[in-house]
């Protein structure tokens, strides 16, 4: 009997990474690989890259470098680069990594079989077109229906929106959506497997189908995937303010399968950087659409993305961002020191500030998101809470699951209930998650 080939696979960035990379592993088992841990013991070896922040393209040569040694004791060892430093770089990183022996881009998953069939023959290749086709969108692989409990399903990738400091239009390219058909009968098969709750992706999804005249649009898809019986939880990311629709709120309020969570970034409070960033909405539409959602949906919890830095912030304007911070209120928040990325509109923005200013900024954010976040943890407690259990956590003595809200949560109880929706009373709210018993008949 043949031995199975190894995969080692490593996964940077958002969901729609960690979404694409199972789709990698569903194809790779499709060609005889199996993955492991250790990347001494593979013959393949694929790097899924993010480039949204800064040096991503430095970091992904540097990181390269170990797989380059390991490759010279064992000459036959692949390496591949997918995701978006493969989809900036393309055939330049074959010319300056000469050991890496494939480069795919973002809308290139479905010829990743035949790269790595040309490469057990000795060819290196490089694929990183964009599909402009919305009806080729169906070339992506869907992953494999395991079970598991909860599972990302790709709706639409790309933006239309081009912020300014945002390389995403650049690297995932021009928004494409997928087929509602093609998204259900997707979440049906995950439900049939055992999938409890999904998690519908996009780089925007509130524009999905947006040009498509006649298909449904995203509150519609909600309610068709709604409908999947088996499926207890749906939730979705990522919202563009500006795109957020009254009707799309109203499944908040309509839909018990929603899950009382959304990922809403403001990237500011200052309506002058707002503008001047491209974001399309004011400080005070923005608060509106919360205040919206919160009425919608008493409970709601709210995280976000923010920039400190950018070009032309003033303290004034980072004042406005803090006010923003205090009216949501969010349950978390995703905060960064603005970079510069290659081809980007902000990329020619003068930059006045210096690095001790923004670093000192950052700090006095995320300190009082740090107090926010505890405040909120602790008015949990003595709540019951539906958590979706995921399996152990980190430390192998408890299970692990997430609330409606998206608070990790662990709590005592036997593996087996992993992919059930439990009653868990919260009896402690701690930095970073909550703990909790599970509340028995």
């Amino acid at each position: 009997m043949n031995q199975a080939k190894k995969l080692y696979l490593e996964t940077f960035g958002c969901q729609m990474n960690v979404s694409d990379s199972e789709k990698i592993v569903t194809l790779m088992k499709g060609m005889g690989y199996q993955q492991t841990q250790d990347p001494v013991d593979a013959d393949l070896v694929l790097l899924n890259t993010c480039s949204i922040r800064a040096t991503a393209e430095q970091r992904v040569y540097g990181h390269l470098g170990k797989f380059k040694s390991i490759k010279k004791t064992k000459p036959g060892l692949i390496i591949g680069v997918g995701g978006c430093v493969a989809q900036q770089e393309g055939e330049k990183l074959l010319k300056k990594a000469p050991f890496v022996n494939l480069v795919f881009g973002t809308h290139n998953l479905h010829l990743l079989q035949g790269m790595v069939a040309a490469a057990e023959e000795g060819k290196r290749s490089s694929q990183t077109d964009f599909l402009d086709d919305e009806k080729r969108f169906d070339l992506f692989p869907h992953s494999e229906a395991e079970g598991g409990g909860t599972r990302f399903v790709t709706v639409m990738q790309g933006c239309d929106n081009f912020c300014a400091y945002c390389i995403v239009p650049h690297v995932r390219g021009r928004e494409i959506s997928r087929s509602a058909a093609k998204v259900v009968e997707e979440v049906r098969a995950l439900a049939d497997s055992g999938v409890t709750e999904v998690t519908l992706l996009g780089q925007n999804v509130n524009s999905y189908c947006s040009k498509q005249p006649g298909e449904p649009d995203f509150p519609d898809l909600l309610r068709l995937v709604a409908q999947v019986d088996g499926i207890e939880r749906i939730r979705f990311t990522t919202s563009h303010p500006k795109d957020m629709s009254p009707r799309l709120i109203e499944c908040f309020a309509d839909l018990s399968k929603l899950a009382p969570h959304i990922h809403l970034p403001a990237q500011s409070g200052s309506d002058r950087v707002l503008q001047k960033m491209n974001r399309g909405y004011t400080a005070q539409q923005y608060l509106a659409k919360v205040a919206a959602l919160k009425e919608a949906c008493p409970g709601i919890q709210f995280t976000g993305d923010m920039i400190v830095g950018f070009p032309g912030e003033d303290e004034a304007a980072f004042q406005d961002t803090m006010a923003l911070m205090e009216q949501v209120q969010y349950a978390d928040l995703f905060s960064f020191i603005y970079s510069a990325r290659p081809g980007t509109k902000a990329a020619e923005y003068a930059d006045d500030a210096t690095r001790a200013e923004k670093q000192g900024r950052l700090e006095r954010l995320q300190a009082a998101q740090k107090q926010t976040t505890l405040a909120r943890n602790r008015s949990l407690e003595g709540t019951v809470q539906k958590v979706l259990v995921e399996g152990l956590s980190s430390t192998g003595d408890s299970l692990f699951g997430r609330t409606g809200g998206n608070r990790g949560t662990v709590m005592a109880g036997d593996p087996s209930l992993a992919g059930r929706v439990l009653d868990v009373r919260i009896v402690e709210g701690l930095q970073t998650l909550l703990k909790g018993e599970i509340v028995h008949d």
